[in-house]
């Protein structure tokens, strides 16, 4: 019994001993929390959710200029096809040709308004023709336009006779004598051939151009008495008849010219010019071609015509007009 006892005593001891120590580290510890600055609690952050997709946005197309008194939200016609524009050969890069004819036609030398004498001075030149020649260069100038730069040239030389008393630029001749004359006709032209119908051309074969030509023209002629020139005077001496006279004129020049394309070789041409002054130029340039195409080359013949007239307010004028068949050759870039 006595063991029993000191054994409780001993547990009794115990937990008070250890209910003490837990009063004293409870009071401690409410001394800290007092002593310490009171902290806010901690705040909890939410959870992080991905940001979300937008949703896509069909693509939306350019809004469209608006017509003037034209309803909103009208749908535009789509644009029109693009017209195919065919050009036949020749009409294109640049070519480069030589011809020759033998113009027939008469040519006088008269008397002009300045003229300060009272002599006549009408006189025919010779009909004998030497030919006439000629180069031409074509160079394309877009849309089916062209500019062309040609020069030709012809002489004609022989007898004549007299037929009344004549002044020939200074010059004096009687009636009946036998004379010689030998005169040179040459045109250079600078010709804009501008297409006026059809535009578009497309696919078709016929051309209607308008032409805006610049000619400058020229006439040099000789004259002479060879029986005369070679025969002494009574005291031995030679006197010379010979004469040199010239004359030359710039004149602008509009016309038309049409042009078929009968298949891919084989072209049809005729132009016709002119233009005219009172009591000064004159001038009538025409022309009409058939041109076969071989390989590079334009084979071509056709007709020629050409009228002029100097001024006649100068003391000497020159008229004239020559026709003839011409043939000729061409070389093309394209």
């Amino acid at each position: 019994m006595k063991i029993a006892r000191n054994g409780w005593f001993c547990v009794g001891l115990m937990c008070v001993a250890t209910a003490g120590i837990a009063r004293a580290q409870e009071a401690q510890q409410a001394a800290e929390d007092q002593a310490a600055p009171q902290q806010p609690p901690a705040q909890q952050t939410p959870p992080q959710q991905p940001p979300q997709t937008p949703p896509q946005q069909p693509p939306q197309t350019p809004p469209q200029p608006e017509q003037a008194g034209a309803p909103q939200n009208v749908k535009l016609p789509p644009p029109p096809p693009k017209v195919i524009d065919v050009r036949m050969p020749g009409e294109a890069g640049f070519a480069v040709g030589v011809f020759g004819w033998t113009p027939f036609g008469n040519n006088y030398l008269d008397k002009g308004h300045d003229a300060n004498f009272t002599g006549l001075s009408f006189l025919e030149l010779s009909s004998h023709n030497h030919g006439a020649f000629g180069l031409d260069v074509n160079v394309a100038a877009g849309l089916h336009n062209s500019l062309n730069f040609s020069y030709f040239f012809a002489k004609k030389s022989g007898p004549v006779t007299a037929p009344t008393d004549l002044v020939v630029f200074g010059q004096t001749f009687s009636a009946g004598e036998p004379m010689t004359t030998n005169a040179k006709i040459a045109d250079a032209k600078v010709s804009y051939e501008y297409l006026t119908w059809p535009y578009p051309v497309e696919r078709r074969h016929f051309r209607l151009k308008t032409l805006w030509q610049v000619h400058y023209v020229s006439v040099r002629s000789y004259y002479d008495d060879p029986i005369k020139s070679a025969t002494p005077d009574s005291a031995g001496n030679i006197t010379s008849y010979a004469v040199l006279g010239s004359k030359s004129f710039f004149v602008p020049a509009f016309g038309l010219g049409v042009h078929e394309y009968v298949g891919r070789n084989i072209h049809l041409e005729a132009d016709i010019s002119g233009f005219a002054w009172p009591h000064r130029w004159q001038l009538v340039d025409g022309e009409a071609t058939v041109s076969y195409r071989v390989g590079s080359f334009d084979i071509r013949a056709g007709g020629k015509y050409f009228h002029y007239r100097t001024s006649a307010e100068q003391d000497y004028y020159y008229r004239g007009t020559m026709a003839g068949v011409f043939v000729g050759v061409r070389w093309h870039s394209d």
